[in-house]
């Protein structure tokens, strides 16, 4: 029987989880010493690997000293809340990264809170002691007033910090006193985090997530928290709704080995491993004894706050890039989708082609969007919408807390753009020259606020937020008031045309860039929309004019990203997505149809 220790490491985004997990790896040995490996190893797709950030939680086990130990490495957005969530139910204690200068921050809480309502006991690390001006102390002092607010018990308030730089590669119990390597954070993971309790009787396991594989077909994870497995062993499915059981059998088990699995006969108690062969299973569904089922508690998620129109593309230039747009494809790809992403939500829109997507924020629905540009997608999406309740008869919305940590110069600038979109401040402390702001402000007025403030602050504005609770509606916010350009015919635009009228507004397209009538390709300098020709070329004479002609001088376009484009529109546009392009455009094309349909 091997020793086991299932840990998560949570963390805020940006604290450095995932290069902790990178150096926990070397420690283990898992990589020749003449292998190449780079960093952060764990964040494996194209997209992780561009923004930084994590999005799927990742499973890799470390040998250590003869035990075993099994890290989850897991997203630090509130907005993958979900995946969070799932993962937690895994581990036996959990691993908290503070950033040693910017202390606890709104995802540190949210995180910290799930996992110790699920009784997970914490180690404390605060990373990125080898900051300049980091204050590790006093970010000890925060984390123990979280974890006291938190309702902690006796037990998690008596957790053990460990101090280091990830980066570099060192983990001490003293902060000033720098060691070789993490050893003493890898003898704190054995000696503090309990091991997984040992029940005998009939296998229980908890689906907690999927993988897949074009070979085998979708692999059920999860942790085995009563008997054993064995494989070829006939087994009960029970569905999450607890009355469907469904008969079968488990062709194969596996369990994670350094990065990557190892097939194995039987699997005890305590350990996390995947199971192939199981046929028509979700995230939420018990694996239980063939004779006697007796399923868990399947998992509770916190629902969407946010929705986004998904429609198939039908401007002029569809199926020019994309291999899959027609609505049946798109269908396809989201109920795949919502089998792995447990916050995600689809139903039918108004027309066959439409489908409402719920999910947790701009940034959850963006992530989906692009992945599925990249695989060959063609797509429109609408304005994202917060979803409204009704609580006993009075309307709500969702309302999130904010934090804002900026320079003092700029601090009177942000709660002025914070208070305009509903915003109220909660609380303000000063830190050295930097200030830092909590603001309680409706989930409408969180859209679009990013550029904003980042603008606002020439960059120095660090921001977060995560979702709190419902609150009645706080009544009208105003979003971008300015009109947009729209082009009026189909053709390619020129530098002439775009040059002389800069004076319109700002321009989002290049000269020589397609573009089709209706398309927004500027953003007007008042509040109404102008179409604009920018077609138009300059007729060539014989005639010599008397005056030479000016160069056309160009202001370079503003290029959106796809969060930006989505926060920018306004309801009667859409963001067209295509696998090389992002345009934005008027739902309806056509001129004369617009003025009708704003006229009723």
């Amino acid at each position: 029987m091997q020793k086991i220790r299932n840990i998560a490491i949570i963390a805020h985004v940006d604290h450095g989880k995932t290069t902790l997990v990178d150096k926990m790896i070397m420690q283990g040995h898992l990589f020749r010493d003449n292998e190449k490996t780079g960093e952060l190893i764990m964040d494996n797709n194209d997209l992780e690997r561009e923004r930084g950030i994590t999005i799927l939680s990742k499973n890799v086990s470390v040998n250590y000293n003869g035990y075993k130990i099994n890290i989850i490495d897991t997203p630090g957005h509130a907005d993958f809340g979900g995946e969070v969530e799932r993962v937690l139910n895994m581990a036996d204690g959990v691993l908290l990264l503070v950033d040693a200068f910017e202390g606890t921050m709104p995802q540190t809480r949210f995180v910290l809170q799930k996992a110790l309502s699920l009784g997970k006991k914490p180690i404390v690390v605060v990373n990125k002691v080898d900051k300049p001006n980091c204050r590790p102390e006093e970010v000890y002092e925060q984390v123990f007033d979280l974890m006291f607010t938190l309702n902690a018990t006796e037990e998690q308030l008596d957790f053990v910090t460990i101090y280091g730089s990830a980066k570099q590669g060192w983990m001490s119990h003293v902060w000033k006193e720098r060691t070789k390597d993490i050893t003493p954070l890898l003898d704190a993971i054995i000696d503090n985090i309990p091991a997984p309790e040992m029940k005998e009787g009939t296998p229980q396991l908890l689906i907690t997530s999927l993988e897949y594989s074009p070979y085998v077909g979708r692999i059920a994870v999860g942790k085995l928290t009563r008997g054993t497995l064995r494989s070829g062993m006939p087994v009960t499915l029970a569905k999450r709704d607890g009355k469907t059981m469904v008969k079968t059998r488990i062709k194969d088990l596996m369990v994670f080995d350094g990065l990557g699995k190892t097939k194995v006969e039987s699997v005890d108690c305590g350990e996390i491993c995947a199971l192939v062969g199981i046929e028509g299973f979700e995230i939420g569904d018990t694996v239980c004894d063939y004779e006697n089922p007796e399923p868990l508690e399947p998992l509770a998620i916190d629902e969407p706050t946010m929705s986004m129109l998904f429609t198939i593309n039908d401007s002029p230039f569809f199926g020019r890039e994309g291999k899959y747009v027609t609505s049946r494809h798109i269908k396809e790809r989201l109920d795949r989708e919502l089998e792995k992403n447990l916050a995600l939500r689809v139903e039918p829109g108004q027309n066959a082609d439409s489908f409402v997507v719920y999910g947790r924020g701009v940034l959850h629905l963006s992530v989906l969007i692009e992945t599925m540009r990249r695989e060959g997608y063609e797509l429109q999406v609408g304005q994202p919408q917060v979803i409204i309740k009704e609580i006993d008869g009075v309307k709500c919305e969702p309302v999130e807390l904010l934090t804002i940590n900026v320079t003092e110069e700029y601090a009177s600038k942000m709660i002025d753009m914070v208070t305009r979109r509903k915003g109220d401040l909660v609380s303000m402390t000063t830190q050295n020259d930097r200030v830092h702001m909590e603001f309680q402000i409706p989930s409408r007025g969180i859209i679009g606020l990013r550029n904003n403030v980042l603008t606002g602050s020439a960059g120095e504005a660090i921001m977060a937020h995560r979702f709190m609770e419902y609150q009645p509606w706080k009544g009208e916010i105003e979003r971008r008031t300015n009109g947009s350009l729209i082009a009026m015919e189909a053709g390619t635009a020129y530098a002439y045309a775009i040059d002389k009228l800069q004076d319109r507004g700002r321009f989002f397209i290049f000269p020589q860039e397609e573009v089709y009538a209706g398309q927004v390709v500027g953003e007007s300098s008042k509040d109404k929309d102008i179409v604009i020709n920018v077609t138009k070329s300059k007729k060539l004479t014989n005639m010599r004019a008397s005056g030479a002609d000016d160069k056309a001088k160009i202001v370079p376009p503003v290029v959106f990203s796809l969060e930006e484009a989505l926060e920018y529109i306004k309801e009667d546009e859409y963001v067209e997505v295509t696998p090389n392009h992002l345009r934005l455009r008027k739902i309806i094309l056509d001129e004369l149809e617009r003025k009708r349909a704003n006229k009723n």
